[in-house]
């Protein structure tokens, strides 16, 4: 699938689902920590035990984060309590969404050049 993107932005933008995966510039990840400055592969722990240190890379970005932008699979699965009160606490708002809902916000907020960062579990 490939989706459609309005305003260009500068900074890795979510193309499409490719291979069970999201596509992204010249790559296939199949979990996900995108950032506007770069994306990398993630191996993310299951979705009741992540902590803050596994979203580290992504609250250190320089200006911090608008707000974390959680993709939580292939369902929205709320993700454990003290993980968003650990992130809140940090000063970042979060967002929860299935991870193919994220991909499509990820290609919409940055298109309007919103400051976000977004971890996504895969889509399987």
């Amino acid at each position: 699938m490939r989706m459609e993107q309005g305003q260009q932005t500068d900074g890795p933008i979510i193309a499409g689902f490719s291979g069970g995966g999201f596509k992204v510039d010249d790559g296939v990840y199949r979990a996900l920590l995108i950032t506007p400055l770069r994306a990398d592969g993630w191996a993310p722990p299951p979705i009741a035990a992540l902590g803050v240190d596994h979203v580290a890379p992504l609250l250190a970005l320089d200006p911090p984060p608008e707000f974390l932008l959680l993709g939580t699979g292939p369902s929205l699965v709320r993700p454990p309590l003290p993980f968003v009160r650990a992130i809140e606490a940090l000063g970042f708002g979060i967002e929860a969404m299935d991870s193919r809902a994220a991909a499509r916000a990820w290609a919409v907020l940055r298109g309007e050049g919103r400051w976000i960062a977004g971890a996504l579990y895969p889509l399987d």
